[in-house]
């Protein structure tokens, strides 16, 4: 069937705009459900209530945040769901996670439950452990803690496991974390 090239052009324009809507309308459901999972997150403290820093800052990807143990449920309420480039850097109050175009994330230590390592999750799969997991769990609308994931790729390999001691261990220091669990994975 032959139709006349403004015919076609207006389909194929109806058609995209469609599957935009569509995705769009999918994207601001899933922020509506994630939003019953985290209620507020804790603002970046001011450079001098962080504390000491452990670690360099370390240049990397935000990949995402996940709950806890389904590493394709991503939640992407309260900014969370947008993979952006970012720079990690872990101190004596928590983890910062700096992102480009995004809200920053911070991590109190007392919200910090452990470190480990992946393959992937939603959204970015790497293979080979490439990358670090940092769990935490936070406050849902409700008042119930919530474990969540937070994913991110390090830009360079030799990072990951600095990251990771780091994260383990400001966990592992915490005796008012909410969940003692810390999930190391050892290999490169």
């Amino acid at each position: 069937m032959n139709l006349p090239l403004p015919v076609a052009v207006a389909i194929m324009l109806s058609v995209g705009a469609l599957l935009l809507v569509i995705m769009w309308r999918g994207w601001r459901s899933l922020q509506a459900r994630s939003a019953t999972k985290v209620s507020t997150l804790a603002e970046v403290p001011a450079e001098a209530a962080l504390g000491s820093a452990r670690t360099a800052p370390i240049e990397g990807t935000y990949v995402s945040t996940t709950t806890a143990g389904d590493w394709l449920d991503r939640v992407a309420a309260r900014d969370l769901g947008y993979r952006a480039k970012a720079v990690v850097q872990v101190f004596d109050a928590g983890v910062v996670v700096a992102r480009a175009g995004a809200t920053d994330l911070f991590v109190p230590v007392a919200d910090l439950t452990g470190a480990s390592r992946t393959s992937g999750m939603a959204g970015k799969y790497v293979g080979g452990e490439g990358l670090v997991v940092i769990a935490w769990s936070t406050l849902s609308p409700t008042g119930e803690r919530t474990a969540l994931e937070t994913g991110v790729r390090t830009r360079h390999k030799a990072d990951r496991p600095l990251l990771l001691d780091a994260v383990s261990a400001l966990a592992s220091s915490s005796p008012s974390s909410p969940d003692s669990r810390t999930d190391i994975k050892e290999s490169e």
